[in-house]
């Protein structure tokens, strides 16, 4: 079968959500897989009949009659949050997406205790916040890797086992946080993951080699390149690997492979802290995006001209892309004002790649640092799906001019030698 994997190339809010809806809309895919991150994704699908969609947890494809959403055990799942989102799908017509979701039974579980400790840790961050959704992705990852007894979702099948985990992550989250915010009881807490386990399918690490013998299979990445746990701007990153790895490393488990769709705006944006070396107050002044705002924790939704060099780094951290999804091409053509960054001025010098080396945090944080100090070398940015396959030698396949499916233009799913890529 011809699975594609979708990635974010900048710092998030690209337009995952839109691609993934239109691969899904438009040529037949069995399920959306989601590799990485948890309930702090919002992939914002419109469809052409107007209905909005924030897609935080399930798939981007389940618009589309049919397609299944499947969580794999590199998932951060949230039930609380699931149930929240399942409600909104129901209330736009999707009454069944519960129904075509499966989740694997040793993904991690977000709690309402890793929540509360997410937003106690980063409001005594003070000015010096990371960044953050306050979902409490981070706290879940940094817990289970700390402790072994972590709760996952094979526990909500498991009443006394998973009381017992979740009264420790309780206990966990109220010593290290003494008068932090109020939580559930972990019995109320328990009662309504136990009524997760049972409304929901959760399966066994071996359901995914069904699924990609079922049909099309596209794997829906969450954040982005530049924000990745190894490779982003550290500190100001996430807790999750969001390049093309996580993915490769379940296709592989299953003997099977995938085309690479790397997705980026005509545009750079960034929620929140951390260097952004070509945004321009102006840009955001003017181009504010109706679906992403200013979050009591993201911090401010921030523009800026295209970035090849930042560009550039996402592909060499992600092992390169076959073919690449440019996203807001209706804004770039009404805004000749546009420009793209070629190349950096760094100390001095001029830079036009960065070098993407072996995890190393140290290593990250220093490359912080510099880019701090960055100036962009700006050209003209001209047609700027030309501007793009020449800055980073990778074909546009796929081309959207709006937020719903039939805004696009390029190639639907068919195999890697049609599209080109391989």
């Amino acid at each position: 079968m011809d699975h594609v994997i979708v990635v974010d190339l900048g710092f998030g809010d690209a337009g995952k959500g839109t691609v993934v809806d239109h691969l899904c809309a438009s040529s037949p895919v069995a399920a959306v897989v989601r590799f990485n991150g948890g309930a702090q994704a919002a992939h914002n699908v419109v469809t052409p009949d107007g209905r909005h969609h924030t897609f935080a947890q399930f798939g981007s494809g389940t618009f589309t009659p049919g397609v299944r959403t499947h969580l794999s055990r590199l998932m951060l799942v949230d039930p609380l949050s699931l149930a929240t989102e399942a409600d909104h799908l129901r209330a736009l017509g999707v009454g069944d997406a519960l129904d075509r979701l499966t989740v694997d039974g040793d993904a991690l579980l977000t709690t309402p205790y890793h929540r509360a400790a997410n937003r106690a840790r980063e409001s005594a961050r003070g000015a010096a916040r990371h960044g953050s959704c306050g979902m409490g992705i981070g706290e879940t990852a940094s817990y289970a890797l700390a402790l072994e007894d972590a709760p996952r979702a094979g526990d909500c099948l498991s009443p006394a086992r998973l009381r017992r985990r979740l009264a420790a992550v309780r206990d966990w989250y109220r010593d290290a946080f003494p008068g932090g915010e109020d939580v559930p009881d972990v019995d109320a807490c328990a009662d309504a993951f136990t009524a997760f386990g049972e409304r929901v399918q959760i399966v066994g690490g071996d359901h995914l080699r069904g699924l990609l013998c079922a049909g099309t299979v596209v794997f829906e990445g969450a954040q982005g390149v530049l924000l990745d746990e190894w490779h982003g701007f550290h500190p100001y990153t996430t807790w999750s690997t969001t390049t093309f790895a996580n993915a490769e490393t379940l296709l592989a488990e299953a003997g099977a492979s995938a085309t690479r769709l790397g997705v980026l705006r005509a545009y750079a944006t960034r929620h929140g802290p951390g260097p952004f070396v070509t945004e321009d107050p102006a840009l955001t002044a003017d181009l504010p995006d109706r679906h992403n705002g200013t979050g009591r924790w993201q911090g401010a939704f921030r523009v800026g001209h295209l970035d090849a060099v930042a560009l550039r780094y996402a592909l060499d951290a992600a092992g390169g892309a076959d073919g690449l999804a440019v996203t807001h091409l209706d804004v770039a053509g009404a805004r000749p004002d546009l420009r793209v960054c070629r190349a950096y001025d760094l100390d001095g010098e001029r830079t036009e790649r960065l070098e993407a080396g072996p995890p190393d945090l140290d290593r990250q944080a220093a490359l912080t640092r510099r880019l701090l100090r960055a100036r962009p070398v700006y050209a003209p940015l001209g047609d700027p799906v030309a501007t793009v396959e020449d800055a980073l030698g990778t074909p546009v396949v796929l081309r959207s001019y709006g937020p719903s499916s039939a805004d696009k233009e390029g190639d639907h799913i068919r195999t890697p030698i049609d599209l080109g890529l391989r």
